[in-house]
């Protein structure tokens, strides 16, 4: 099996950790359920969850899951990512760390 053929395959992981800014955290927690539905309504979606920290609530991590890397590719161009996540909630996010990856064989 070629390289492309195996990377075609690689489920793909996301960690996303987002600092909220002061006051913005109801309108992100709503427009961050809106892009949890759609985006686990995505074909090559595996999971999208969300988290929150315990001693800083304006801190909240995204974990989410795509079977592959051109599902995360689409993911990203969906319309949904592009007016929920772009435009509506990161505006409102004082930083933001996204982390892409592959599992590695045991």
């Amino acid at each position: 099996m070629s390289k492309a053929n195996v990377m075609s395959t690689t489920p793909v992981y996301v960690f996303a950790k987002w600092q909220v800014m002061e006051g913005k955290l109801a309108a992100v927690l709503s427009f961050l359920k809106q892009a949890a539905q759609k985006s686990r309504s995505e074909k090559g979606n595996l999971f999208y969850h969300l988290h929150q920290s315990t001693s800083d609530a304006n801190t909240i991590l995204v974990y989410e899951g795509y079977t592959n890397e051109a599902a995360a590719e689409e993911h990203r161009n969906s319309d949904h990512y592009q007016e929920i996540i772009k435009k509506s909630i990161i505006p409102l996010l004082e930083n933001r760390e996204v982390i892409m990856m592959t599992p590695l064989s045991d």
